[in-house]
């Protein structure tokens, strides 16, 4: 694992999955590593099991890479911009990203907000249920279609088919969590609150070493 993380390259791409999953297309681009070379290090990082990387939940052909949680404990990002407030995007603002912003507030005490590209009804009951065992509060939230995104404005998306379709600002994160809706059961649900999780606790992780090490 050292090894791996000896080329600066690799390096790079692991800074960058600590706040982002990205297809292979992304991080070339955003990293300037031409796709053979790209190829070459994810496959590095893949064998000492670093990555993960996982078909679209919208476009089958399409993949990302994902950083695999917990692989290096204490591995803190460096290059988690400030935002006003952070803005969750999914399909149908359901579920996934109204867990997301409840969590996000909760856990670092900021403002987050949530919408949609085809808001639903309502929220998922299963959504509602688990955040009532996560200790969240979402009663009265209501799907909101996405509109203009003022300046300032971390976007997260945590679907897939609204990453594909908005053609997000590289500054734009993703994270592609699967879609608990689809099985419907607690399982799924609490697997989606607590992959949030574990990615939103990482990132105030981040930010808490940085301050600690500016003063």
């Amino acid at each position: 694992m050292h090894a791996a993380l000896g080329d600066p390259l690799r390096l790079a791409i692991v800074d960058e999955l600590t706040i982002s999953d990205r297809s292979p297309k992304e991080l070339g681009e955003r990293l300037g590593i031409a796709s053979n070379l790209l190829a070459h290090h994810l496959d590095v990082l893949d064998d000492v099991g670093l990555i993960s990387r996982v078909s679209s939940a919208g476009d089958g052909r399409r993949k990302y890479v994902q950083l695999t949680r917990g692989a290096l404990a204490g591995l803190h990002a460096t290059a988690a911009p400030e935002a006003t407030t952070v803005l969750f995007l999914c399909t149908h603002n359901s579920a996934r990203s109204q867990l997301a912003a409840a969590l996000w507030s909760a856990r670092t005490g900021e403002q987050a907000h949530s919408a949609g590209t085809h808001p639903a009804d309502q929220v998922h009951p299963g959504a509602m249920a688990a955040a009532r065992r996560a200790g969240l509060l979402l009663q009265g939230a209501v799907p909101t279609l996405v509109g203009t995104i003022p300046p300032a404005t971390q976007v997260v998306t945590v679907c897939d088919r609204v990453h594909e379709e908005l053609s997000p600002d590289p500054t734009w994160w993703h994270w592609s969590i699967p879609d608990p809706t689809r099985a419907a059961t607690e399982a799924a649900f609490d697997a989606v609150v607590a992959e949030l999780d574990a990615r939103i606790g990482a990132l105030s992780a981040s930010r808490t070493h940085t301050e600690g090490n500016a003063r």
